[in-house]
This record gives structure tokens, C-alpha cells and sequence, in this order.
């Protein structure tokens, strides 16, 4: 079958079942294409409560079809590929975190939206990397245990240098991956070229960017941009995103160790099969779970308001 097919067959299916689809902004193009909504994944779980479909479908990996869950409770949320994981969600484990409160009483632990959910139960507020910078300055309190990305939570720190914020060594290893070489190279490479990054990178990357910033962000950027070429510092599919989009501006990647094989582990016979119920996997949290975890994503929405 091919691809065209197998996308007009996708939209078929979704629209007969009354199913909504989200693929987060690094999955393939051709999945993009048959998403309801696509984008960050905390965008994608806002999308997720407004949309009519009490079926939804994550093309993208566990902790977002978890958020997606404790946001739509009453909704069946599916993941598209089960062995879609996330090594920074899942790289703490909420014992540690719990020795670490008892140990070092009163701060306050904020969590990356990229934790898993039961992570997220032992935590006392969520950010994303668009808005954590905001939601710590306007936590009331100066101690703070920034978790699971070091590299993000040292962004965080240089922008609210007030606060005391400790940070444990974790995060995302393909982000994490880019070394100052590699700038070098593509500013070399590229010299009329911006560079963009996310901040999940190392910091001597941050610092060299001329704009850093979450991955919608990143894009919303380049878009707006009058400049015509742009180096992108996050997952490759970006810069393949932007080049569709803005067909006169050239998008080159930084490196091509910036490569998710979670994010790719979904395909588009994945999403076809689940809609013909053959794959994925039901999303269950218990009640107890659900409740816990919601606080802190009700504590980022009250925050970052």
C-alpha cells in the first residue's frame, strides 16, 4: 500500500470511528499530515480536552499519552507505539525523589512535563520549556529542586539567578549529545545561518544560539523570521517541519546525532493498525495516580496563568 493510501485510509477510519489523532512535532512527516493537532506535548494534551473524540490516539511517547490521560480522564487514550519510551521521563524514580525531600526539607520540586506520570505524584508543580522560566519566578518559594534536566534547569537558573536551585544529573540524551564542535561546524558550514536550540541542550551550546527556546517555539521563530536560513537545535524532523512550511528559507540541522529513535519508533502502519484494533496500548492510571498527578499540572496552569 502506499503512503498516500495509507493516509487516506487513516482519515477514513478516524472520521468512521470518531477517533482524534495527535503526533507530537518529531514524528514523521507523513504522520503529521493525518494528526488533528500536532505540536509540544503539553499543547497536545490541552488539544486532546478540547477535541469532541472521547478516543485518542499518541503518536509520540508514553509520558504524553500519560498527560493526555490525567487532562481526559474520561477519555481513551491510546498509545500508538508501546515501545515508545522516553529516557529522560523515565530515567527518576519517585523513591528518589522522595529521599531527597526528607533529606532536604522545603523546596519546592518542579517537574519537566517530560516525566512520567508516576513522577509526576511526588513533584509539586510542572513546567514546559517554554514556560518554566515564568512558573519559578512565581513560585513564592527560593528552594527549588528543578527535575529530571539538568541542562533545561540550568537555563532556568541563569534566567531567575535569585533562587536557589538544585539540580540532579539527568535529561535528554540526543539533546544532550551536541557538542560546541558541532556548532562550530555548522556555523561553518552555514555562516549566514541563525542558530536555534532547544534548551535541553548542553549549556556551551545554549550559549552560542542565537535564539533558544521550546520546540514550537523554535519553529514559530524561523517562520516569522526575515532572516532566510536557520541551523536547528533540536530533533531533526524540525528542520524537515520548517522546510515544508517555508519552502523559501533553507533549514539545516545541526547535527544528525539529533535523532529520537523513540519518537521514530512510531510508523504509519502503526496508527493504522491501532485504528483497525490491532495495536497500541490503553493508557490505565488508577485514581489514585490520576489525582496526584493532575496537582501539579493544576499547579503549573495556576502559576503560569
Amino acid at each position: 500500500m502506499r503512503i498516500r493510501d495509507m493516509q487516506d485510509e487513516i482519515l477514513r477510519l478516524k472520521k468512521e470511528n470518531d477517533v482524534c489523532i495527535l503526533a507530537h512535532s518529531y514524528q514523521a512527516r507523513e504522520i503529521v499530515e493525518i494528526a488533528d493537532f500536532s505540536g509540544d506535548s503539553y499543547q497536545l494534551s490541552v488539544m486532546a480536552q478540547k477535541a469532541p473524540q472521547k478516543t485518542v490516539l499518541m503518536c509520540g511517547v508514553r509520558f504524553m499519552a500519560e498527560t493526555v490521560k490525567i487532562l481526559s480522564e474520561d477519555k481513551r487514550v491510546f498509545l500508538v507505539n508501546p515501545l515508545a519510551g522516553c529516557p529522560m521521563a523515565e530515567q527518576m524514580e519517585p523513591e528518589m525523589i522522595e529521599y531527597f525531600k526528607k533529606k532536604n526539607p522545603g523546596y519546592t520540586v518542579v517537574a519537566y512535563i517530560n516525566t512520567t506520570a508516576e513522577l509526576k505524584t511526588v513533584c509539586d508543580v510542572c513546567v514546559t520549556s517554554s514556560t518554566a522560566v515564568k512558573i519559578v519566578k512565581n513560585i513564592p518559594n527560593d528552594k527549588i529542586l528543578f527535575i529530571p534536566d539538568c541542562n533545561l534547569g540550568d537555563f532556568v537558573q541563569k534566567q531567575v539567578p535569585k533562587k536557589e536551585i538544585r539540580l540532579l544529573q539527568g535529561g535528554c540524551p540526543i539533546h544532550a549529545a551536541i557538542s560546541v564542535r558541532d556548532v562550530e561546524e555548522a556555523r561553518r558550514r552555514y555562516p549566514e545561518a541563525l542558530l536555534l536550540v532547544h534548551p535541553e541542550c548542553v549549556p556551551a551550546v545554549v550559549e552560542r544560539a542565537d535564539y533558544v527556546g521550546s520546540t514550537s517555539g523554535i519553529m514559530e521563530f524561523a517562520k516569522k523570521s526575515d532572516k532566510r536560513e536557520f541551523i536547528i537545535g533540536t530533533e531533526s524532523s524540525i528542520a524537515e517541519h520548517l522546510q515544508y512550511t517555508c519552502p523559501d528559507k533553507r533549514f539545516y540541522p545541526l547535527s544528525k546525532k539529533l535523532i529520537c529513535p523513540n519518537m521514530k519508533a512510531t510508523t504509519l502502519v502503526d496508527v493504522l493498525n491501532v485504528l483497525n484494533g490491532r495495536g497500541g496500548e490503553e493508557i490505565i492510571l488508577s485514581a489514585e495516580t490520576l489525582a496526584k498527578a493532575r496537582k501539579c499540572i493544576d499547579e503549573m496552569i495556576r502559576l503560569g496563568g
